[in-house]
């Protein structure tokens, strides 16, 4: 492999409004930026971290710099895994890489994944958690989502409130529900009845990950997604016979490389396959898209949060999310 040149830059991406979930409130997201050069051809991916590891900016960049005398050797992405450990810095430049071996080869990303003509994706769109009449003003005022995901904060009674009010302003709309580890186990039957009541289609990681043998012989009405609990392709066996689906973020796992990866060992293991994100602009939604082809649910709305994202962008239509070849993955995306 040639040698690379490796440019790492971070960014402070403003949200629109502040969003809340269980245990945060947040108003910017700052991510880490790689671009990988050959001399000819570049790549770039973009990653937020994992923030409630301490996976943040100065940790991924204090990564990327311990290993860049490797990455500038030019090692493919199977050595990369050995490189890097699972998280956000893993995740930048293993796009980065993905896109500067679609620029050499002269084709798609989806081509060198083996995957067909991708298609628009029905993605989730995201609620933060606030009193159940804004958020249900919100779900009104959103009239184009056809899925909603709603933020809990593990306020059982206040919770089960926003969910009600949010049926009742969308009674149209596919509706899941996002716990992030904000409950116990005890309040998992009352909570999860409720949501089945409401016609809720998903809770997502309802406990604190590390409490994943607390559902251990729990019987839910309704299926339950790990997040938190997941990170990457050396945790998935843990899932098994406590979650139904595996929500596959690039950031958690280091990149589209081992998501894809964790897709394929899922399906196998007969679990469901989500892809989601935490938030970024649409550099760091397109690999998203590209697993996304593969998923049973799609949660990749983190640019709706921003206050300004990147052009060209992702395009947002009718509940879908659309990934064009200019914004990422292709020789057009990286032309000088």
């Amino acid at each position: 492999m040639a040698r690379l040149k490796v440019e790492v830059a971070t960014e402070t991406l403003r949200f629109a409004a502040p969003f809340r979930i269980s245990g945060y409130v947040f108003e910017t997201s700052d991510v880490v930026v790689v671009t990988l050069g050959d001399g000819m051809y570049r790549g770039r991916g973009e990653a937020s971290g994992v923030y409630y590891m301490g996976d943040d900016v100065p940790a991924m960049c204090a990564a990327i710099e311990r290993a860049r005398p490797e990455i500038e050797a030019g090692p493919d992405r199977a050595a990369l895994r050995d490189i890097l450990p699972p998280g956000g810095a893993r995740n930048a430049v293993d796009c980065a890489l993905w896109e500067l071996e679609a620029a050499r080869a002269g084709c798609f990303v989806w081509e060198l994944a083996g995957l067909p003509p991708p298609r628009p994706l029905r993605t989730t769109f995201t609620l933060g958690a606030d009193t159940p009449e804004a958020m249900a003003q919100a779900a009104r005022r959103d009239v184009s989502a056809r899925s909603i995901k709603a933020k809990l904060t593990g306020e059982l009674a206040l919770d089960i409130a926003r969910v009600r009010a949010i049926r009742e302003a969308r009674p149209d709309v596919w509706l899941g529900v996002d716990g992030n580890q904000g409950f116990v186990i005890d309040e998992l039957p009352a909570l999860a009845d409720a949501l089945k009541t409401c016609g809720v289609s998903l809770l997502e990681q309802p406990l604190a990950r590390g409490r994943e043998a607390d559902l251990d012989g729990f019987v839910s009405p309704l299926p339950i997604a790990a997040d938190e609990s997941i990170l990457s392709f050396a945790e998935l066996e843990r899932a098994l016979g406590r979650f139904d689906i595996v929500n596959i973020k690039l950031d958690k796992c280091g990149g589209l490389t081992e998501g894809l990866m964790i897709a394929a060992a899922a399906r196998q293991l007969g679990l469901g396959v989500m892809v989601g994100n935490m938030v970024g602009t649409s550099l760091a939604m397109a690999p998203g898209f590209i697993l996304g082809q593969l998923c049973d649910l799609v949660d990749l709305d983190g640019p709706t949060f921003l206050a300004h994202d990147r052009s060209p962008s992702v395009d947002y239509r009718d509940g879908d999310i659309w990934v064009g070849p200019e914004v990422w993955g292709s020789p057009m995306a990286v032309a000088a």
